[in-house]
């Protein structure tokens, strides 16, 4: 899954319009493992119940907003908190 240049280039965290950047293998598939035990909420509370395809870390490192279907979900509500992830 590849994000375009130009897009990411404008995408920003909805909530501190800081950048984002594609989040790397190891942290999806630790969310997509925690997503698959049932673990896993997003900031909104919801149970996160399908694997994500990738996914845009916050600048600070505190959120991952998911793609789905190469569209990156940029609702704060849909953010997947990382502190308990990394």
């Amino acid at each position: 899954m590849s994000i375009d240049r130009e897009l990411l280039d404008i995408l920003a965290c909805p909530e501190d319009k800081t950048q984002v950047s594609p989040a790397g293998r190891e942290l999806i598939k630790k969310v997509n493992n925690l997503i698959e035990k049932g673990e896993l909420c997003n900031r909104g509370g919801i149970r996160v119940e399908k694997p994500v395809d990738g996914g845009l870390v916050r600048e600070d490192g505190a959120y991952l907003y998911p793609i789905e279907d190469d569209i990156p979900i940029m609702l704060i509500e849909e953010a997947i908190p990382l502190s308990k992830i990394r």
